[in-house]
């Protein structure tokens, strides 16, 4: 007998609520929501992130009609949320539990009447006294399996009809279907950029398999650094899928890697002139900018290189100031505004604000592999070379995919050569590079 399907409404990343505080949903999906859940003898089934604003695609309809069980957290009145909780109180006369964070603003209607969980955020905005609330929740998905309406719909409205049994075995053998494909390209990145291509070989039409298989197909490929796989691929998808925000910022990744360097720009700025500004995108066009600006280097012309430069760091300065707690974009233009020549005088005033988003964010507790090599960068950058030891040593053990280092030990050669031009010892730093390179080749 299989383990019945709980599906979870909620946003993803963190959000703020109404109040203006910041919470982190996806610790409090990993360390309250799942737990419960699996406590009740369920199996959490997470929706793919909303790739982009209001679109909801058919999986997710799928997953909220079909799955037997559901929890919403009704917290910063996410629309998508309570969309979805509409479309699932349309189908389902009980089994859907409602949760929502205490103190995050007046919801847009009296929960109070669906006998929604109040729980409790810390100041880092995550879930305190998570076991109260895991035993809360998981009380309250036992107790749904009683058939007592939770929908106000099946309360009201006699007759009112479900769905049958045929549509849900189907659904449980697409998720299964997908939780095996997905098992198979786990296994694939540790094997290497043909066993991505098998994988993709095996999915008979892209354009109708789940988007949760997809995307995670895409992301495989930049894993093994298959650029061209991914660019492949993107024409490949759904229009639907094709036109979000995360697969349009990742195709210019790719175009980019794939040294498409004019293309990776044009899908860049079409994206930022449709969405508006976001630090991701901003900072994935910045890294077009700075390759320009090497390659241009590389062939001595002067009057381009300044150019590009200046392209570089404004790109990467506009990510920044859109986000301040994203400081990807903040610590490449501050690597940056250093190798400039004279260095920019902005550096000084940028150089505390870029390290303590960098510091904020370690301090989160869900620190990764960017985190640690901004603090490298940054020990670098004021010569620090203990910081920098401690840093590297902590950036090599959060790696996830060979990429990743390589470009940190890119972006230090760069800044080594730009100390040596100015006749200051930087030797120390070339252990650092071939530390880098070293794991980015295993």
């Amino acid at each position: 007998m299989p383990t019945p399907l709980c599906f979870i409404l909620m946003p993803f990343g963190k959000k703020r609520d109404a109040t203006n505080r910041e919470i982190d949903f996806d610790a409090v999906y990993e360390l309250l929501i799942a737990p419960a859940v699996r406590a009740a003898g369920l199996e959490p089934l997470r929706a793919y992130e909303e790739l982009d604003g209001g679109i909801i695609h058919k999986p997710i309809f799928e997953q909220l009609v079909l799955c037997e069980y559901a929890v919403a957290d009704l917290t910063a009145a996410n629309a998508n949320v309570f969309y979805e909780l509409g479309v699932r109180h349309a189908v389902k006369p009980h089994t859907t539990v409602l949760l929502f964070a205490e103190g995050s603003g007046q919801p847009p209607f009296d929960v109070a009447q669906l006998r929604a969980i109040p729980y409790v955020i810390d100041a880092c905005g995550q879930p305190a006294n998570e076991l109260k609330y895991q035993a809360l929740l998981s009380q309250r998905l036992q107790a749904a399996r009683q058939p007592v309406h939770d929908s106000l719909l099946f309360q009201l409205l006699d007759s009112y009809p479900g769905v049958g049994h045929t549509k849900t075995d189907l659904f449980r053998n697409t998720i299964e279907y997908s939780k095996e494909m997905k098992e198979r390209l786990a296994q694939a990145r540790k094997a290497g950029l043909e066993a991505v291509r098998a994988v993709e070989a095996a999915i008979p039409n892209m354009a109708d398999c789940e988007a949760g298989v997809v995307i995670d197909l895409f992301l495989s490929y930049r894993a093994v650094k298959g650029w061209n796989g991914m660019i492949a691929l993107e024409a490949k998808m759904s229009k639907v899928l094709a036109s979000t925000v995360m697969v349009r910022e990742q195709l210019g990744f790719a175009l980019n890697r794939a040294g498409r360097n004019d293309e990776a720009e044009a899908v860049l700025l079409e994206l930022i002139k449709r969405r508006g500004p976001a630090s991701e995108t901003y900072g994935i066009l910045g890294r077009v900018y700075k390759e320009r600006w090497q390659a241009a280097n590389a062939v001595d012309d002067p009057m381009l290189a300044r150019d590009l430069l200046t392209k570089a760091i404004g790109a990467y300065l506009k990510g920044f100031e859109v986000d301040w707690r994203d400081a990807y974009p903040g610590i490449n233009a501050v690597t940056l505004m250093a190798q400039a020549e004279p260095p920019d005088p902005r550096l000084g005033g940028l150089l505390p604000v870029v390290t303590y988003a960098v510091e904020r964010k370690i301090a989160s507790g869900q620190p990764d592999y960017w985190d640690y090599a901004a603090r490298l960068e940054l020990a670098v950058l004021v010569g620090d070379e203990a910081r920098a030891t401690q840093s590297l040593a902590d950036a090599l053990a959060h790696i996830r995919a060979p990429w990743e280092p390589e470009t940190t030990s890119t972006n230090l050669g760069l800044y080594r050569k730009a100390l040596e031009r100015r006749g200051e010892d930087a030797k120390w730093l070339t252990d650092i590079e071939i530390a880098l390179k070293k794991r980015g080749t295993e």
